[in-house]
């Protein structure tokens, strides 16, 4: 499984992306610990603090072709600094915001613009044009593990934080931790294989952004991303809620979070394997339908401690496992010179969902007092999702010939 990664300075390459993302991910996918402790200082309300969530969802997934490009342009180097010292300035300011709007601010802005600017489009971008053929799939799926180790650590460390030293002081050693992946970006902007250059790729971005918003396959792709991000980012947000619905301590929340980053490390791997065994949308489409019979199971299993940890070990699995499938289709479709763009485009859709997973949970709760439309919502889009990826195609575009 692990043998394309042999050489060391792809696994030193390898290792260093999954590094970056680890802690890039591990802080914003911990988020959700924080609605409880931020609404009882601030009494802005569940909805309104969702709300600077969801914009942030929206947030990370709007930069994300906007860094890839610029890494695809410039080179990911400065990009992963400006991302890394973005995303601390955004957690340490947060305890002084006592507004929706300051949250909006910090949380939904900045913190977002930072985690985004040093995630899955410039990381896998970068390694993509940097390693060789054979290396690509194991690789993706190895940094995508790196996200999910990320949570696994970060969510029980915040938590415990969070109790020692109070919500603000837990955010401002966030902001501290985070630098933490400065030293780690020499390693993924220098070094490896040289970007290739098909003549099959020549055109400029442009390009390849309008003959890739008119291929059906690409679309089809951003259809069950975005339904991806819509129960991540529900599940993310609103997962402490419900677990307080339940009448359960915080610390299921906050281990629910962690099994859910362990299950996928595990998912990841196993993902990054298939991408030269099988087809990936067909790998994309068992993924999502699982989601859905694990959600159905869910809702009528009685709510323990261990009904939480067993759904998060189940979805965990897939959680964000769907990434190095659909980056190896975007890849196949378009190749790898506008990559980090391309699947920018398309995480931009799986954040449309986010937004959308985030903002309407905090409106369930307030309206309702619980999750459940949300639930069933999350079944009928992942339900929809499966069947959205069996007709994707797996070779490449042809592409016209541009006029002398």
């Amino acid at each position: 499984m692990f043998r394309s990664l042999r050489q060391p300075e792809v696994l030193a390459i390898t290792l260093a992306a999954a590094g970056i993302l680890a802690i890039t991910m591990g802080a914003r996918q911990s988020l959700g610990l924080f609605v409880s402790p931020l609404n009882s200082a601030t009494g802005l309300g569940i909805a309104s603090i969702s709300l600077a969530l969801a914009i942030g969802q929206f947030t990370w997934g709007a930069i994300q072709p906007i860094a890839g490009a610029a890494a695809d342009r410039w080179g990911p180097r400065a990009v992963l600094v400006a991302g890394i010292l973005v995303l601390a300035l955004g957690s340490a300011i947060t305890p002084f915001m006592d507004s929706t709007f300051g949250l909006v601010v910090s949380l939904g802005l900045l913190s977002a613009i930072g985690s985004g600017a040093g995630s899955f489009s410039v990381l896998i971008g970068a390694a993509a044009q940097r390693l060789p053929a054979e290396a690509r799939g194991t690789a993706s799926g190895v940094i995508n593990a790196g996200g999910s180790f990320g949570q696994f650590v970060f969510a029980p460390l915040l938590q415990k934080l969070i109790q020692v030293f109070g919500w603000m002081g837990a955010l401002w050693s966030l902001a501290v931790m985070t630098l933490a992946a400065l030293p780690l970006i020499g390693k993924v902007a220098q070094g490896g294989h040289a970007p290739t250059h098909p003549a099959a790729e020549k055109g400029g971005l442009r390009r390849a952004i309008r003959e890739a918003m008119g291929d059906r396959s690409y679309l089809l792709l951003h259809a069950g991303f975005f339904t991806c991000g819509f129960h991540i980012a529900f599940l993310v947000t609103h997962l402490p809620g419900e677990v307080d619905l339940c009448g359960l301590p915080p610390s299921v929340a906050s281990w629910s979070l962690a099994i859910i980053g362990l299950a996928n490390i595990f998912g990841s791997l196993y993902a990054g394997s298939c991408i030269s065994r099988y087809r990936s949308r067909n790998v994309l489409a068992i993924m999502y339908g699982s989601r859905a019979v694990l959600i159905a199971l869910y809702l009528v299993m009685p709510k323990t401690e261990w009904t939480f940890y067993l759904f998060a070990a189940g979805l965990g699995f897939t959680w964000l496992a769907t990434v190095p499938p659909t980056a190896a289709l975007v890849g196949k479709l378009f190749g790898i010179r506008y990559l980090g763009t391309l699947f920018g485009l398309t995480l931009l859709s799986h954040q449309i969902g986010g937004f959308l997973g985030a903002w309407l949970g905090g409106i369930s709760i307030t309206l309702n007092g619980d999750y459940t439309w949300m639930w069933y919502a999350d079944i009928a889009l992942a339900a929809l999702a499966a069947v959205l990826n069996l007709p994707i195609r797996e070779a490449p575009v042809a592409r016209t010939p541009q006029p002398a």
